[in-house]
């Protein structure tokens, strides 16, 4: 059996493990597997933000935005790096759900003959929504593609769904319950070859696999960067255009930031050239400026080494939930080949969310998806392969000892 020398002995050779330090720790003998909902708090964001307050916001006023104008560009770029997009592709600003919008919309409005947009029914709610709601303002149609319960939506599946009719198709690049990387290259292809622009979900993917957006080929994308990114809660959202793209395409929300000369206060609207059209109203300053600390880290760690890790991680943390979880009726619910795994693990279990809740109480936090899947996020800057392993240990003592059916299945309601 795998032991806990095991862990150790993997920890004692890793290159990226000094990264821990570098974060804000939680309550003692808390481990963290949350990453791919919220990331940890970079010790360089807390002295970042504690500077800004103090001597940009707080001394220089108003005068601060001779240089933060042109944060949502310059930090977009730091992004863009990430995601393998060159730079003036990328803009940090709004969140996901109005950068669907605003991108979706453009999308229609630019191709006014085709009326239909195809999405699958296991993306992520909020992008589902946004582009139903799309769609019935531009009195079109909503097609949806059956996913895959594993392996999210499959190229084989997207044929049907694609004619002359469709103007915008959208996937997850990563599967937010799976973790199932989708085939983008194949997706992109097909919904090319059918004339229609493709929107790229990269909420679970950037800062967790390399991507090389320009590369593929991408249209369109829009991620968050409170997960992996390690920017804060509500952190802004970002967008990528790629540039052939960019001039052909108007953002619905005509805000001021967008304009071709944002302090001319002047009529009629005049879209800015390139990525800046896609900005709508005044920035969120503190949070790009939380957005850029994160960034740097990632950067500072490098795409390649970052996705070694974190298939080592999962590796193992598959390997241990086959020796002590399974015989417990849970099931790996995830891809188990690494090529087709971003960077969670889900575990199938009938009472996971009762688990979930049972795992706080003995200092697991993870996550719990429906309708039976509990998420563990091992995020290659701030865990390390002991905490995989004691991470599955605690979940196999509280449900070898029964301990979460004394926990509520109630989930908690917003009124």
């Amino acid at each position: 059996m795998t032991s806990r020398d095991d862990a150790l002995a993997l920890d004692s050779v890793d290159e990226l493990k000094h990264f821990q330090t570098r974060f804000v720790q939680p309550t003692d003998d808390v481990i963290y597997l949350d990453g791919n909902s919220l990331g940890m708090l970079p010790q360089s964001t807390r002295q970042r933000l504690h500077d800004f307050i103090d001597d940009e916001w707080g001394k220089e006023l108003v005068r601060g935005w001779q240089h933060w104008v042109d944060l949502p560009d310059a930090v977009g770029d730091r992004v863009g790096d990430l995601i393998g997009a060159a730079p003036g592709q990328v803009v940090v600003c709004d969140t996901i759900t109005a950068n669907i919008y605003k991108l979706a919309t453009a999308v229609l409005d630019a191709m006014p003959g085709r009326k239909v947009i195809v999405t699958d029914s296991g993306n992520f709610p909020t992008d589902r929504h946004v582009l139903e709601g799309v769609a019935q303002r531009r009195k079109g149609q909503l097609r949806t593609v059956p996913t895959h319960p594993s392996l999210g939506v499959r190229p084989d599946s997207l044929h049907t769904y694609l004619a002359d009719d469709v103007a915008l198709v959208s996937f997850s690049y990563v599967d937010y319950r799976t973790a199932a990387i989708a085939d983008v290259e194949k997706l992109t292809r097909l919904a090319h070859e059918a004339g229609a622009v493709v929107l790229w979900d990269l909420s679970h993917a950037a800062g967790s696999i390399p991507l090389g957006l320009d590369e593929l080929g991408i249209d369109l994308a829009v991620g968050c960067t409170y997960k992996y990114l390690n920017a804060g809660p509500g952190a802004p959202g970002f967008l990528y255009v790629r540039r052939d793209l960019q001039d052909r395409l108007t953002s619905p929300i005509r805000g001021w930031w967008s304009t071709s000369d944002m302090f001319a206060m002047d009529d009629p609207y005049e879209p800015a050239v390139g990525i800046r059209r896609f900005l709508s109203g005044s920035p969120n300053i503190p949070g790009i400026v939380a957005v850029e600390e994160g960034v740097k880290l990632l950067q500072e760690a490098g795409a390649e080494n970052l996705r070694a890790k974190s298939v080592a991680l999962t590796e193992f943390l598959i390997g241990l939930a086959d020796e002590w979880l399974v015989p417990l009726g849970f099931a790996v619910a995830s891809p188990r080949d690494s090529l087709g795994r971003g960077g969670h693990v889900a575990l199938a279990h009938e009472e996971a969310y009762r688990i979930g809740q049972a795992a706080i109480d003995v200092g697991l936090i993870a996550d719990v998806r429906p309708p039976n899947l509990l998420r563990l996020c091992p995020a290659p800057l701030t865990s390390s392969f002991v905490d995989v392993w004691d991470a599955v240990m605690r979940l196999h003592e509280v449900v070898n000892a029964g301990a979460h059916r004394a926990a509520s299945s109630e989930r908690p309601k917003v009124t």
